[in-house]
């Protein structure tokens, strides 16, 4: 095992711990996956966060295979079929979070109530059907309600999300929730309004530059330190 992919697989680690910290899961039933190499690595099944260690970590190929005793999340098929499908995805992120959840098992998309739903890529956050965790069939309905998005909702299941690492995939996922318990808060009051997806587009191209610096800024920040 390389340095690199050590440290890979210790910010998979932590990032799993930090989902519990973060209030949006809850023992083991949220996994991480990440690209590296010629495949992925995932988190593995059944091992509390706490006790987790690099060699832990399960690394994948495409095929479905791996080497070692210690067996990969049971959600690989969807973790490996949305990072073959999406490579602007290098990270997927998923989650059992509380207010998520709760409008996956209504069925719902989470609709335009905030201009930040453009950070999942849209208008919505699309609601995948049910099917059984595990399953091919899973994966296959998250990679549909995945198109043109990086997070959607699993009916009755929870939450994914998808970026560019790690880091901003768990970000990601903690943007959903927050938007998932602000639509939840706004439902007793019926439905609420929503922005249009001209007002969206318009978020989107505005988060293409969000919260860049310039390179002499940077440069500033790194000689100050």
């Amino acid at each position: 095992m390389t340095d690199d992919e050590r440290a890979l697989r210790s910010e998979l680690i932590e990032s799993c711990r930090n989902m519990n910290r973060l209030g949006i899961n809850k023992g083991t039933s949220g996994n991480i996956s990440v690209r590296h190499g010629d495949g992925f690595l995932i988190s593995p099944t059944g091992i509390p966060y706490d006790k987790l260690q690099p060699e832990h970590v399960v690394a994948m190929n495409w095929d479905a295979t791996y080497e070692g005793e210690v067996q990969p999340s049971s959600e690989w098929r969807f973790h490996r079929d949305i990072l073959q499908a999406r490579p602007d995805l290098n990270a997927v992120v998923h989650t059992h979070s509380t207010h998520a959840t709760a409008l996956s098992i209504l069925g719902r998309d989470i609709p335009a109530i905030h201009y930040v739903i453009a950070a999942a890529g849209g208008s919505t956050i699309r609601c995948a059907p049910y099917e059984l965790f595990g399953t091919q069939e899973l994966a296959d309905r998250v990679v549909s309600a995945l198109q043109g998005r990086r997070a959607c909702l699993m009916a009755h299941h929870g939450v994914i999300a998808g970026h560019a690492n790690i880091a901003r995939a768990l970000a990601l996922a903690v943007t959903v929730e927050e938007l998932a318990k602000q639509y939840l808060l706004c439902l007793p009051m019926g439905e609420p309004p929503i922005l249009s997806d001209d007002q969206i587009a318009e978020v989107l191209v505005k988060f293409k530059t969000y919260g860049q610096q310039s390179s002499a800024a940077l440069e500033g920040l790194r000689q100050a330190s």
